[in-house]
């Protein structure tokens, strides 16, 4: 009788070699997968196929691998290498599955977004990205923004999270703090030498980020071919995951309402687990609770943690111009793309980076800038401390003054000298 262990294997092989058969694949003999043409072109690991681009095929051949092929035509041991003499070639009938094969191989399938906090509806989100890689590449990128209003996670800890809830994804989630916009993942993902990228969104964001993809695909990276696919339908007022967002869970731990923060979040994530979420994002929004108050204080108006929750309220204060004006710097929450507001529409934004780069962007989907962009951990400073005259424009402007720690830290000796 098989024990335990000897049938967990037996199943994770049968599963790869399942897998396998269906791309034509043939073993090795040692976990490795050759194409029809004799390519080394996958492993199995941990009961599944891990396929490998041009690169890292070359990587895992080796100099010895590459010894050994070479010598796999010797008709003799040692026998010094003889090339034949010519023969006339048949044209080569053309493969489909091996050409599918390379197509997969060559192709990175990538999502890009806050997931702040993670959801039910960002697991259905990698799944679908995992079902369009069908066994290629896949990268999930969460973007790097924190704020106290609708990124109260910040990067590290969001993507620990998303690790922890997310556990058959976790090495395909990125904590790279260089990929801060969908523009830096897909020139990233052109320098790796991917000819193709299926980009997987929400519905609603579909026709945001194919065409800001294809806009600038020949400018300032190049695919042969740029897919954006659909996660599926998102409907706000709908019940279940499609209803799910991350402004609702917000809003949740701004009412207090852990009951229905977990409803928001996989099935699979614990009580303990939900909980520890639940109190991080109050505490990255600085919500506090009141010892002797069941209520909640809170901080933000419900326009500015969850706009799509308060449309009237976001609405009024951009008709006044109280956010959002020309010149103002902002960020762009579905692609991380950060520019300059050129021009306010009725409920949209016309917005250029600092490379040119022109952006739409509706009011709900963009917020102040004020993350990071260089040595000064400085991108900006909000609306209401930009004044000329004021302590903050002033710390804000110093900031970006090569050298100012250093007279700030001589002054203050000085002054405690004397």
């Amino acid at each position: 009788m098989k024990n335990f262990l000897e049938f967990l294997t037996e199943a994770g092989t049968s599963q790869a070699s399942s897998q396998a058969q269906k791309l034509n694949l043939k073993s090795d003999g040692h976990g490795g997968w050759l194409d029809s043409r004799g390519n080394f072109v996958a492993k199995t690991e941990k009961g599944k196929l891990k396929f490998y681009n041009a690169r890292e095929r070359a990587a895992q051949e080796g100099p010895v691998n590459q010894m050994a092929t070479a010598r796999a035509d010797d008709k003799l041991a040692g026998a010094p290498n003889q090339k034949p003499a010519p023969q006339p070639k048949a044209a080569a009938k053309p493969d489909p599955e091996a050409s599918d094969l390379d197509k997969t191989l060559d192709t990175l399938t990538l999502a890009f977004g806050r997931f702040n906090p993670p959801t039910a509806g960002h697991e259905k989100l990698i799944q679908a990205a995992d079902k369009a890689a069908a066994g290629g590449d896949m990268k999930i990128y969460p973007s790097r923004t924190q704020d106290n209003k609708k990124n109260p996670i910040d990067p590290d800890m969001k993507v620990s999270y998303m690790r922890k809830m997310f556990p058959d994804y976790k090495d395909n989630i990125i904590n790279d703090p260089q990929m801060r916009s969908i523009f830096d993942v897909l020139v990233a993902a052109s320098e790796e030498g991917y000819k193709s990228v299926n980009i997987i969104v929400g519905s609603d964001r579909l026709g945001e980020f194919e065409s800001l993809a294809m806009k600038y695909n020949g400018d300032i990276y190049n695919f042969d071919e740029i897919k954006t696919i659909s996660a599926g339908p998102r409907d706000d007022d709908a019940e279940g995951v499609g209803g799910v967002s991350s402004s609702k869970q917000r809003k949740a731990v701004m009412d207090d309402d852990f009951a229905a923060f977990k409803r928001g979040l996989p099935k699979t994530v614990k009580d303990a687990d939900a909980q520890a979420l639940f109190d991080a994002v109050r505490t990255g929004m600085s919500v506090k609770k009141e010892k002797k108050e069941k209520d909640v204080k809170e901080s933000y108006d419900l326009w500015e943690i969850a706009p799509k929750s308060d449309p009237r309220g976001l609405r009024d204060n951009y008709v006044k111009r109280k956010i959002f004006n020309i010149g103002d710097l902002v960020e762009n929450l579905n692609t991380g793309l950060v520019g300059r507001i050129m021009r306010r529409g009725t409920n949209y934004l016309i917005c250029v980076t600092e490379q040119d780069n022109m952006f739409k962007s509706w009011i709900h989907d963009v917020t102040e800038a004020v993350r990071p962009a260089n040595k000064t951990g400085r991108y900006g400073v909000p609306a209401p401390q930009r004044e000329v005259g004021t302590d903050a424009y002033r710390e804000y402007a110093q900031s970006m003054v090569p050298g100012q720690e250093t007279i700030r830290n001589f002054i203050n000796k000085y002054k405690a000298k004397k």
